[in-house]
């Protein structure tokens, strides 16, 4: 029996890219409240999910459209701390704007993953403050973050 060969996906392309603009506080989902409180509550936190995008089909390049959030809390106060949410979600725009340092020629994947090519990066719509969150967290959506990628080849 072979062993299957592993392909990255734009959700590690994405966490791994973003890792390296924000630091480890970047998942697909935001994590539960431990014993200690928010683990996450002193730098906030970057979850995305894939939200469009495609593949060329004719050279291996994917160009999803990634849906990203940015949170932060307050855990001993009810008002959301919307500067410190505003700030991530800036800081990833800004990493955008950043055109010598964008094109990455070896970003690494975790797990046996092939390391991937950043070609370019870019927002396709301004961060936006989400209101209304039961939990008093502060939150802003950057509607479309667009990472394109390919796998480097051995």
């Amino acid at each position: 029996m072979t062993t299957p060969t592993l392909h990255a996906t734009p959700e590690l392309v994405t966490t791994a890219w973003l890792i390296s603009i924000v630091g480890d506080r970047v998942a697909t989902t935001l994590p539960k409240p431990g014993p200690d409180g928010l683990s996450w509550a002193d730098g906030g936190f970057v979850t995305h999910v894939v939200a469009g995008g495609s593949s060329n089909i004719y050279v291996p390049l994917r160009t999803p459209v990634m849906g990203v959030s940015c949170w932060a809390a307050n855990p001993d106060s009810q008002k959301p701390p919307w500067g410190k949410a505003s700030n991530l979600a800036e800081t990833i725009v800004a990493a955008c704007l950043d055109h010598p340092n964008v094109p990455r020629t070896a970003l690494a994947l975790p797990g046996g993953y092939p390391d991937v090519q950043v070609k370019s990066a870019y927002t396709v719509g301004d961060p936006r403050r989400i209101t209304d969150d039961a939990s008093s967290y502060a939150r802003y959506d950057i509607p479309g973050l667009v990472i394109a990628w390919t796998e480097v080849t051995p």
